[in-house]
């Protein structure tokens, strides 16, 4: 596996932890806590807990459909938080990884115009990235391998069949 990071459920608490450290030496301090879902829930809930922030939202993106096979261009799905909702707050950005940077890109645009302060925090940012996160733990131009999206679903939600 030379050619990937792997990235074990032990190296992601590090990983996490570190980021938050950064997070809080910079000043940083968020009112609240943007997860892009799926692999942005772990990081969120993480830092949520490292820097003591209880206010965590969800956006739902839909851009990867599988290794390096994406959408032409990310999509929200609902439900989309209201604007209302995010007004005049610090928000910290947070996902697994800036690849193309277009999701990242979407929801920070969406964001931006509503609130005081917007910034992204990843644990992996690649080269390529359109968005340049102000926090990040690790800089790689390789497919990572995630410790929640490594191994396949245990039901396909087509068949619903269990992977026994």
């Amino acid at each position: 596996m030379a050619d990937r990071e792997v990235l074990t459920w032990e190296l992601f608490g590090t990983a996490s932890r570190e980021l938050a450290t950064e997070i809080a030496k910079d000043g940083f301090e968020p009112d609240l806590i943007l997860s892009i879902a799926r692999g942005g829930l772990f990081v969120a809930g993480a830092l949520g807990y490292a820097l003591d922030v209880k206010n965590l939202h969800v956006m739902n993106v839909e851009f990867y459909t599988g290794i390096d096979q994406r959408l032409d261009l990310p999509v929200m799905l609902p439900p989309v938080p209201q604007a209302v909702d995010l007004a005049g707050s610090t928000v910290l950005i947070a996902d697994d990884v800036a690849d193309t940077g277009a999701t990242l890109k979407l929801v920070r645009d969406f964001c931006i115009d509503h609130v005081a302060e917007v910034r992204c925090a990843v644990v992996y940012q690649k080269p390529h990235s359109e968005v340049d996160c102000e926090y990040v733990w690790r800089r790689t131009d390789r497919w990572i391998n995630f410790p929640w999206s490594t191994e396949p679903p245990v039901v396909d939600r087509q068949t619903r069949v269990l992977d026994a």
